[in-house]
């Protein structure tokens, strides 16, 4: 007996072997991993604790420079898939699923999660979606899933100005015109956005919490022309919010907006190529009217709703931007942008009025930044990076904030290529900045909420950098 259940614990390890065996076997080879991030220690000297913080004002984000931002860490795993159909067209095909897996801190480092403070490592999963380009080799793209779809960029403020979209939706395109529809999410909009998404519903007896979709329409249409050494992108909008439900507990009523842009990027002919001049203008209305914070998303609705109607009829945000990049010689790269901005909430009034929410919120915003890089390449593999940045916010009726920033990275790029692009960088930097007396007496940047009004910042550290696509 024992013998029997001896040979049949024995057979049943070799069944269990055999089938782990083949769940671990790996057959795809169409698989490829890029990565992106920034990550460092750094501290500021007179700040108390002497912990590293951000010397930007607050609610613009990076717009002010970027070297000071906080850790971040990005897996891209892609699937590539091949068509059946034989010929030519299999060539023209792509068809690629990609996901992104990104690592924020959330606290002063991004690996110090083994303490299992609160203060640890935020995971999100912002990409997965699939793509196929010139589908058997016609002119036609189509994609679906969740995307970081955005474009031009000022990298030295790590600023996506014109053409962020980046969401859950579907796309296509044909040659030069792209539609697509998206989705955005914001559950949580008592903490963050104004506009309402969520409401209680009480059809069923119950209090469920029910999510009101945004729908955002996007044309989008490219004519290039010089030989293709300039391109004019414009950019239409329109976004509908659909009403709470009769059997709501809160009342929200339908709104749209609407969003209309141009852009015209220019390659410029210097000593060395790559040298550019993108410029700007976006006009978004209604619950279009986003964004803040250093994010672009024209569906980030800014200000209060209108008092009487409670929607965004009458709000309105202009954004115009110039960036440029000189690549003079062998020895020196410049890159300078500017950006302006004004906005306004629904509400009549120019200060501050009531959100959804019965908050006291601002409804009304102008903002300017404007800075450059200069990249000074010592040799191959040593560059110079120095940076002063300028940006000044108003508030409602508010005295406007401003900060001054200077900055100076000696940089170690252990490709040896002498581009303002490549990557790793590992940087030592070193900046100080200066408020004036609002940013300073209202604790208007991060550095300020946690040192106390002071008139000068500073950040010293050493940070590295990189990206492969």
């Amino acid at each position: 007996m024992r013998n029997k259940i001896f040979k049949g614990c024995f057979l049943l390890m070799i069944i269990c072997s055999q089938s782990s065996f083949a769940q671990i076997v790996i057959t795809n080879k169409k698989f490829s991993f890029g990565t992106t991030g920034r990550i460092g220690a750094a501290y500021s000297p007179n700040a108390d604790g002497r912990t590293g913080r951000q010397l930007n004002l607050n609610n613009q984000g990076s717009l002010g420079g970027r070297m000071d931002q906080g850790d971040y860490v990005d897996f891209l795993p892609a699937f590539h898939f091949q068509p059946v159909v034989g010929g030519d067209s299999t060539k023209s095909t792509k068809i690629d699923m990609q996901a992104r897996l990104s690592f924020y801190s959330g606290g002063t480092f991004l690996g110090n999660v083994d303490t299992k403070s609160n203060q640890g490592m935020i995971v999100a999963l912002p990409e997965a979606f699939v793509e196929a380009r010139n589908i058997m080799g016609s002119d036609w793209d189509v994609w679906a899933g969740s995307r970081w779809l955005r474009f031009d960029d000022v990298h030295v403020a790590d600023y996506f100005y014109f053409d962020d979209h980046s969401a859950t939706g579907w796309g296509v395109r044909h040659k030069n015109t792209r539609f697509s529809m998206f989705f955005p999410a914001a559950i949580d909009t008592a903490a963050s956005n104004s506009t309402p998404y969520s409401f209680t519903n009480v059809i069923s007896g119950g209090k469920n919490l029910i999510y009101r979709q945004r729908e955002v329409f996007i044309l989008e249409h490219t004519i290039p022309f010089k030989d293709n050494q300039n391109k004019l992108k414009f950019l239409a909008e329109f976004h509908v919010l659909e009403k709470s439900g009769k059997n709501s507990v809160q009342q929200y009523p339908s709104d749209n907006g609407w969003v209309l842009g141009a852009k015209l990027n220019t390659n410029l002919k210097t000593k060395l190529p790559g040298s550019f001049n993108q410029i700007s203008l976006r006009y978004g209305s209604g619950i279009a009217n986003g964004g803040d914070s250093g994010n672009t998303q024209t569906w980030r609705t800014y200000g209060a709703p209108d008092e009487v109607t409670h929607n965004y009829k009458g709000a309105y945000s202009l954004t115009a931007v110039e960036h440029i990049l000189l690549n003079l010689s062998d020895k020196w790269s410049v890159n300078a942008y500017a950006v302006y901005t004004q906005s306004k909430g629904g509400a009549n009034s120019d200060n501050k009025a009531m959100d959804y929410y019965k908050r006291e919120i601002f409804n009304k915003k102008s903002e300017f930044n404007t800075g450059f890089r200069a990249t000074y390449y010592f040799n191959n593999w040593f560059h110079i990076l120095s940076e002063l940045h300028y940006a000044v916010r108003k508030d409602g009726n508010q005295d406007a904030a401003s900060m001054m920033k200077l900055v100076l990275a000696p940089t170690i790029v252990p490709t040896a290529e002498r581009s303002v692009w490549a990557r790793p960088h590992i940087r030592l930097i070193a900046e100080v900045s200066r408020y004036n007396d609002q940013a300073m007496n209202s604790l208007y940047s991060p550095f300020l909420g946690q040192s106390g009004a002071k008139r000068f910042g500073t950040y010293l550290g050493v940070r590295t950098e990189w990206w492969v696509f």
